[in-house]
C-alpha cells in the first residue's frame, strides 16, 4: 500500500487503519487540508474536532455522516475492540452531529465520495474520494483523491504539490 500510495504523489493520498489512524499520507493531502495528520493521528478526530476540517470541507455534514457511518461498520465488525468503541463513545458523547448520525443506525461501505475543499489561496477544489483495499490487509484502507482530468482541481494540484518540495515555499 505505501508503494501504491508514493506512486500516487500527484494527488492527495492518506493510508487509514481501521479506527481512523493516520499510518501514512503524503504532503499534498497536509496542503489541501490544512492539517499535518501525523502518522499515529486519528483521521476521525481530525473530522470533529479540528475546526480547520469544518472550515476547509464544504460539503463537510456529508463527508462526516459518510465517516460516522464507516466507523459504525467498523465497530460492527469487530466487537472486541475495546479502544474503537472507546473513541466511538468519546465522540459521541462530545459531539452532537456524531451522535445523531450513530443513532441514524447507518452503516456505509467503502464507497466513492465527493469533496469539496475550501482552499485558502486554490480554492475551490473538488475531488471524488476513492477507498483502495488490499485483500491481504483488510485493516488498511488506501484513501486517493482522485479529479477529473484537466479540471481547474487537476490543473492546479501541481502547483500545490510544487509547494511542499525544497524549492517551494
Amino acid at each position: 500500500m505505501l508503494r501504491l500510495m508514493h506512486t500516487l504523489d500527484h494527488v492527495p493520498v492518506l493510508l487509514l487503519g481501521h479506527r481512523g489512524e493516520v499510518l501514512a499520507r503524503n504532503a499534498l493531502l497536509t496542503e489541501i487540508l490544512g492539517s499535518p495528520l501525523e502518522p499515529g493521528t486519528s483521521f476521525v478526530r481530525y473530522m470533529f474536532q479540528d475546526p480547520i476540517a469544518r472550515d476547509r470541507i464544504v460539503n463537510w455534514c456529508d463527508f462526516a455522516s459518510a465517516t460516522v457511518a464507516t466507523m459504525r461498520r467498523e465497530t460492527a465488525r469487530r466487537l472486541h475492540d475495546h479502544r474503537l468503541t472507546a473513541l466511538m463513545d468519546e465522540l459521541r458523547t462530545t459531539d452532537r452531529d456524531v451522535a445523531r448520525w450513530w443513532d441514524d443506525h447507518t452503516v456505509r461501505d467503502y464507497a466513492s465520495v465527493n469533496k469539496r475543499i475550501q482552499h485558502p489561496t486554490a480554492s475551490p477544489l473538488s475531488f471524488n474520494i476513492e477507498i483502495v483495499c488490499a485483500p491481504h490487509e483488510p485493516d488498511q484502507r488506501l484513501v486517493v483523491y482522485t479529479t477529473e482530468p484537466d479540471s481547474p482541481t487537476a490543473r492546479v494540484l501541481p502547483l500545490l504539490a510544487s509547494w511542499n518540495t525544497p524549492s517551494g515555499r
